[in-house]
């Protein structure tokens, strides 16, 4: 399987289609949960590893919000919108410097993990898909040149 980073720039929003719900299905909310935690401990050693809470405590918290998101988003429990509100990811990430730069090593570590998934290819495509295009919302800030 490739996984293709689609070229961004700053300010683009396209389309963005949810992962197939049968992601959740397969993994469970452990599997799930399992792959979020993995993903952190990449990008914890990362060089956007700054972009990420410093205590123990508040990555940890970091781990548990995201996959609340995608577990959300995958057609599992809002447990985000229960316990943090609307997600409203561009705001949630104004704060932070975001790149296109960060969003490659943040899709890079996901291609690690995906890769090593005991998860069908149509699947992992479809998961891939979603985050190829949602991280594009995220970026921020100009690159230095």
């Amino acid at each position: 399987m490739q996984y293709i980073i689609t070229p961004a720039q700053i300010g683009q929003r396209p389309e963005v289609v949810l992962p197939n719900p049968q992601i959740l299905e397969y993994l469970g909310e452990e599997g799930m949960r399992k792959m979020i935690s993995d993903h952190y401990d990449l990008l914890k050693q990362s060089n956007i590893r700054g972009l990420f809470p410093p205590s123990e405590k508040g990555f940890e918290l970091a781990k548990q919000h995201s996959a609340d998101f995608f577990i959300q988003i995958c057609g599992g429990p809002r447990y985000f919108d229960q316990n943090r509100g609307a997600p409203r990811m561009v705001a949630r990430h104004a704060p932070f410097e975001i790149t296109v730069e960060a969003r490659r090593i943040w899709l890079e570590s996901y291609i690690m993990i995906l890769s090593s998934l005991d998860l069908p290819d149509d699947l992992k495509q479809s998961f891939w898909n979603y985050i190829d295009i949602f991280s594009i919302w995220m970026i921020n800030t100009q690159d230095n040149q």
